[in-house]
């Protein structure tokens, strides 16, 4: 970390440095354990929602669960023993996160309702000054952006939304005032939260019409709750979780690549198996992908496709012209009538923090810096914005993310400390560094043929077709990089002696 010849502004010599944290998901709460682990307990995390957990605070839509295993889908420093089934539905990784939370010391750190909508380094006084929704001000030394990619859903663009006269909401801000039992429902969208939430509204509604633009590769999941011997085995058995989840480990290190040939056709045989699930062969085509399997994120559920065979539910393929007062309308004209409509239309991932209006030196804008898409150093600095770091961020979706952000937070904790310990008023990315790392992590992206594909995925960004989201490299390439000693990668101020 090279010093710049001029001092900071002020002699704060000796101040202990204040880190503002955004967002009280995984990342956040993780951050914050390992700040306090280190030593440092001045912080403030500024959570948007009236509880913590990020993204399974919100998305509680029936059904809602995460696709890695729950044993590798936890994190290391907190073993959990007993899962109830392979894959945790929603409410019981909610549960695991607010557990995390209140047992290692963050939840007094917490502000809760606090939405922030701005972020200004000043330049002078080597700060960040943070502003939020209700015009509350807090100034910090360091700023770490941990909404991630889930952050904010994504509202379909359609003539005629706000027009609906029946009970419209996103799976993302699920209406569980309301009851679907007996109604017509739509449902917008076919990839991840419908996968998850179809089944369960089929066996309430009364009728069930999903409106489908492009059909997702849907593997089975092998989620059959663990048993009680199974469980006492886990629990008891020494090493039992840890072997588990390594070998789930290793399975994710090579399979996220798409390199290994074998297992590759085998999991699309997988998926063909699953599609055959559905009865009607006219029904079947329309549900099956015309792009390689994992041109698209890969889903999984052993509920999706029989659901299809169900008397009540149909797939509409023709494209949405408009909603109307009554329901759907499509292009050729007809119109489905619905008394509630459901958007599972995921969310806005390539943004990241750019979501809030965050100004750097200079006065450089970040939503203007990543105009052609989002991008990092190792996925957490970004030239121009001194002493802000982010947990999951661009270019770091891969395998487990909670082993990622694991990796992210000890990287941005040994950075504070970095700071206190040569009492450095700012550090900052160099240009070059951050250029040269997203020309390697771009050439990568690029050299996975499926990734390659026009299948009109969320992992590039919508003009430029830049790869915005996913790590092209194993999760032990991330660690390594994030474990080396990179000084030289940023250029940096004392305070003023």
């Amino acid at each position: 970390m090279t010093n710049q010849t001029h001092a900071a502004a002020g002699d704060r010599r000796g101040h202990v440095r204040r880190t503002i944290i955004i967002g009280a998901g995984p990342g956040g709460i993780c951050i914050g354990i390992k700040l306090l682990e280190a030593g440092f307990d001045d912080f403030i995390i500024l959570e948007k929602a009236p509880g913590v957990g990020g993204t399974w605070w919100y998305n509680r839509y029936p059904g809602a669960a995460c696709d890695v295993p729950s044993h590798l889908y936890s994190f290391s420093f907190e073993i959990k023993r007993d899962w109830s089934c392979p894959y945790a539905a929603a409410p019981e990784i909610l549960d695991y996160m607010e557990m995390c939370a209140g047992k290692y010391g963050v939840m007094p750190h917490v502000r809760l309702n606090a939405t922030v909508t701005s972020a200004v380094w000043i330049d002078e006084a080597s700060r960040w000054r943070v502003e939020t929704a209700t015009g509350e001000i807090f100034e910090g030394d360091v700023l770490v952006a941990a909404q991630g990619m889930f952050n904010e859903p994504s509202w379909p663009k359609l003539p005629g939304l706000d027009s609906f006269g029946g009970t419209l909401f996103h799976t993302a801000r699920w209406n569980h005032d309301h009851d679907l039992s007996g109604e017509r429902v739509g449902v917008i969208g076919s990839a991840a939260s419908a996968v998850q939430c179809v089944p369960e509204i089929a066996r309430k509604a009364g009728r069930l019409t999903m409106f489908q633009r492009t059909p997702n590769w849907v593997l089975p999941k092998k989620d059959r709750p663990y048993s009680p011997e199974k469980l006492a085995y886990f629990m008891n058995a020494p090493d039992a979780v840890e072997q588990n989840r390594f070998r789930l480990w290793k399975e994710f290190e090579g399979f996220g690549l798409l390199d290994n040939a074998e297992r590759y056709q085998n999991a699309v045989a997988a998926g063909l198996a699953n599609l055959a699930l559905v009865e009607d062969s006219a029904l079947r085509r329309k549900l099956t992908p015309d792009y390689s399997f994992g041109c698209k994120r890969v889903l999984l559920s052993s509920k999706y496709y029989q659901t299809f065979n169900r008397d009540n539910v149909q797939v509409i393929t023709d494209d949405i012209k408009q909603l109307t007062p009554s329901g759907v309308m499509t292009v050729g004209g007809a119109e489905h009538a619905l008394d509630s409509l459901v958007l599972a239309t995921g969310f806005d991932v390539t943004r990241y923090l750019s979501t809030v209006r965050v100004v750097g030196r200079g006065g450089r804008v970040l939503a203007e810096e990543w105009n052609d898409g989002a991008q990092a150093y190792l996925g957490i600095s970004t030239a121009g914005f001194p002493n802000l770091f982010q947990i999951y961020g661009p270019n770091t979706n891969k395998g487990s993310i909670l082993f990622m952000i694991e990796c992210q937070a000890a990287y941005i904790v040994r950075q504070v400390s970095r700071l206190q310990e040569e009492q450095v008023a700012w550090m900052e990315v160099r240009k070059e560094v951050m250029a040269d790392y997203n020309a390697g992590i771009q050439a990568d992206a690029n050299g996975i043929s499926v990734w390659a594909e026009n299948c009109n995925n969320y992992f590039r960004h919508p003009a430029s077709g830049r790869m915005v989201t996913q790590y092209p490299r194993s999760m032990s390439q991330y660690r390594m990089d994030t474990i080396t000693p990179d000084l030289d990668a940023y250029v940096a101020s004392r305070f003023a002696r």
